[in-house]
């Protein structure tokens, strides 16, 4: 059998147009390639984004910020040790961008200057942090990207 050019040629735009259809349907049905918002109320978290703002610069007006080191048992929150453990109220929101199954959020509740995240709720991997608290009726933002 012979083939014309022009037989040739609609061949190669069916098997194209086949190769490509193939990967956009796939893409499509796989859950592996679910991408979702970063969050759900996108627009809402947009219009407190200028309150978020303010009580980070908030926070760069302590003496010492929050710091956080990874442990064995989990991740380590520490809070500024000139302040009164009794005064700080606030939530510690953990999120993980691959999956959002994953996030999390804790009240803060404090013994001494330090707030434990049990390891047995964090797999490896980035995680985005996010400590809104407030201390003495001012707020203030901790935020981060961190690696377990």
């Amino acid at each position: 059998m012979k083939i014309n050019w022009g037989t040739a040629i609609v061949i190669a735009f069916v098997g194209f147009i086949g190769f490509i259809m193939y990967f956009v349907v796939n893409m499509a049905a796989n859950d592996k390639y679910d991408h979702d918002l970063v969050v759900e109320d996108y627009y809402q978290q947009e219009l407190k984004f200028q309150s978020d703002i303010d009580k980070e610069e908030n926070s760069k007006t302590l003496k010492t910020n929050i710091t956080w080191q990874k442990t064995q048992d989990g991740i380590l929150i520490t809070f500024p040790k000139d302040l009164d453990i009794k005064d700080i109220k606030g939530k510690v929101f953990l999120y993980r961008p691959s999956n959002k199954q994953l996030d999390f959020e804790t009240p803060i509740s404090l013994s001494n200057h330090n707030l434990l995240i049990p390891d047995n709720r964090l797999l490896d991997g980035r995680w985005n942090i996010n400590i809104d608290w407030t201390y003495n009726n001012k707020s203030y933002l901790f935020k981060e990207q961190i690696n377990y």
